[in-house]
């Protein structure tokens, strides 16, 4: 179910599929998605939420999965990936393709999905993956592979991810 406030500026070239399994996908208001914007429900049940007066720029690409939460304020620059979810691929005899989706373990209720919290700034070209949490303020600088808890106003960048201070 797609969802999406009247004051949310979506480009005519951004493709935001609807889910056929019954997720929900909310776009707050004014948020605005640019051109080359895909967001396909896709690897699990989760819904997406995407917070107000957030700004998605162009060729990112965000799967629903095991869902995915976008505070307010937030800015995403060009060419991100949101993969709250991942492929199974232990089986030798069958190809990965064929093996699904991970299933989000009971063991690790609260840690599955993707968290980004208000007034948030994710650099280009980050990979933002499963039981990622980004908290209220952090940067995240270009290039990144963001996985796990990064405390709130904390500036990181490098691969791998490290703490290089914090927003004053």
């Amino acid at each position: 179910m797609l969802i999406i406030s009247a004051s949310a500026k979506i480009s005519r070239f951004a493709d935001i599929e609807d889910s056929v399994k019954g997720s929900k996908i909310v776009i707050e208001d004014f948020v605005t998605i640019d051109s080359f914007v895909k967001i396909k429900p896709a690897g699990g049940m989760g819904d997406l939420t995407i917070g107000a007066h957030s700004v998605i720029n162009p060729g990112v690409v965000m799967y629903t999965g095991n869902g995915m939460s976008i505070g307010r304020h937030v800015m995403i620059a060009a060419n991100c990936v949101f993969s709250p979810t991942s492929h199974e691929f232990r089986a030798r005899d069958t190809p990965v393709m064929y093996q699904g989706f991970v299933e989000p373990s009971p063991l690790f209720v609260g840690k599955t999905g993707i968290v980004i919290e208000d007034d948030v700034w994710i650099g280009a070209n980050c990979v933002i993956l499963e039981g990622a949490r980004i908290q209220r303020g952090a940067v995240i600088g270009a290039g990144a592979v963001v996985k796990g808890n990064y405390e709130a106003y904390g500036i990181y960048a490098g691969n791998p991810l490290k703490l290089f201070g914090h927003r004053r």
